[in-house]
């Protein structure tokens, strides 16, 4: 029987765990031999006092093996990529770089998971399209990506199901913020669905879980470590998400950017374009697909202008019981009742966009969920019509406000926080874009 009890005193008094008592634990939790008391212990202890490499390592592969070992995306042919983001306001980049990266000659399984907070989920954006089906099944999954090369779906109860109990538990014992507990949860999920390569956007910033650029490269190492131990390919890009990415935040508003993206990439935010373009030609080198960033780009390029993409990215909408055209995706997209214009009050250039602020309305918006039980509105949200760096005078439109007739009474609150969340300074002050790739680990 697993002793619990000196499992927990050995972290508490600073010891590390040795692999066989980490997958013991992991065991016993699974198995429900362990009461929640007793677990929050151990992750309060581990919070406070570290994990070493090794120690979560360790932990990801128990993890990893709590369920059923999916591994489906060892069942594709040719060479395979699970991306993943830590989460962002305004973050639609999975919709863009699966198509692009299909078109290139990747096959993609991803399981995604939906949002919490202000940080908005893959799968909450896709199922805004309606009929889309996220529920397949994994063996209905990989014959959909070996078909058409991609599939995105929720993730299973029986994927690294250690993991449920205990992100559970860590955001009701106010440890979700532990680097290694990051990692591993990350990391286990990941390697449970089997990609040949992880390529990870790790967000830093105001709108972001990791705040810092040194937070975040410490997530990406540790991740990075554990691939190296697992023998998988992983690499991390670090960004920017101090400033929210793209025009558009909430579900439909971020597919029908996303979409027009693909279908006119000249049109498209600078920064979003930038990030999509950096992660594509990244990916296409660390698996092979190309050897040079020149050709990766080229790659890139044929695959955008010639629809190729955009062609991908329907193919897995319809396969998944979404429209069988773009127009008619764009169609049937949800819209809101209201859509109401937030005017400058002063002219100048728009100095920063504060990424929390914006989030935070959105949410507010009924755009994300404060619980798991939250229901969403999937028209809501915030569409900028000047970005990061715009010349605006005073009474230009710079946003709409997306929202549903029930909210009404909330709108004068909303513009009023819309326009602290923009701060724009005198058009001569000194003024230099942001970079929106900090760092490639």
């Amino acid at each position: 029987m697993f002793d619990a009890l000196g499992f927990i005193a050995a972290k508490r008094d600073g010891y590390s765990h040795s692999t066989s008592e980490l997958a013991q634990f992991v065991m016993a939790l699974t198995r429900g031999d362990i009461p929640d008391y007793q677990t929050s212990a151990w992750l309060m202890a581990a919070r406070l006092n570290g994990l070493t490499a090794e120690e979560t390592t360790a932990l990801t592969i128990a993890m990893r093996d709590s369920g059923v070992l999916v591994r489906a995306a060892e069942r594709l042919a040719g060479p395979t990529l699970d991306k993943h983001s830590t989460g962002g306001v305004g973050d639609k980049t999975t919709l863009i770089v699966t198509p692009i990266l299909v078109a290139c000659g990747l096959k993609l399984l991803k399981m995604s998971g939906r949002g919490l907070g202000i940080t908005g989920g893959t799968i909450d954006k896709l199922e805004s399209i309606p009929g889309f089906r996220t529920a397949l099944t994994p063996e209905q999954a990989v014959h959909q990506a070996n078909e058409i090369g991609s599939a995105i779906i929720s993730t299973s109860p029986d994927l690294a199901p250690a993991d449920g109990l205990l992100y559970a538990l860590r955001n009701a014992t106010a440890t979700v913020d532990s680097i290694p507990l990051i990692a591993a949860s990350i990391m286990s999920k990941k390697l449970a669905v089997g990609a040949q390569t992880i390529l990870l956007d790790v967000k830093v910033g105001g709108g972001a879980f990791m705040p810092s650029l040194d937070a975040g490269r410490q997530l990406a190492g540790r991740m990075i470590e554990i691939g190296r131990q697992t023998g998988i390919t992983t690499s991390a890009v670090i960004t920017d998400m101090d400033i929210p990415l793209g025009r558009c935040v909430g579900n439909s508003l971020e597919v029908r950017e996303a979409i027009e993206l693909l279908l006119h990439p000249e049109a498209a935010d600078h920064r979003l374009l930038n990030l999509c373009t950096y992660l594509v030609t990244h990916a296409l080198i660390i698996t092979g697909i190309a050897k040079t960033q020149d050709e990766a780009l080229q790659k890139m390029t044929n695959a955008v202008s010639s629809g190729t993409a955009a062609g991908a990215l329907l193919r897995m909408i319809h396969a998944q019981g979404g429209p069988d055209s773009l127009p008619a995706v764009l169609s049937t997209l949800r819209q809101a009742d209201v859509v109401q214009p937030v005017m400058a009050d002063t002219s100048g250039r728009i100095h920063h966009i504060d990424a929390n602020r914006v989030g935070q309305i959105s949410l507010d918006m009924g755009a994300g969920r404060r619980t798991k039980q939250s229901s969403l509105d999937y028209a809501a949200g915030i569409e900028f019509v000047c970005g990061h760096g715009s010349t605006v005078h005073a009474g230009d439109i710079i946003a709409y406000l997306h929202y549903s007739n029930d909210h009404k009474e909330n709108a004068t609150t909303w513009t009023a926080q819309m326009r602290a969340s923009i701060s724009i300074q005198p058009s001569n002050i000194n003024w230099t874009d942001r970079p929106v790739i900090l760092d490639t680990l």
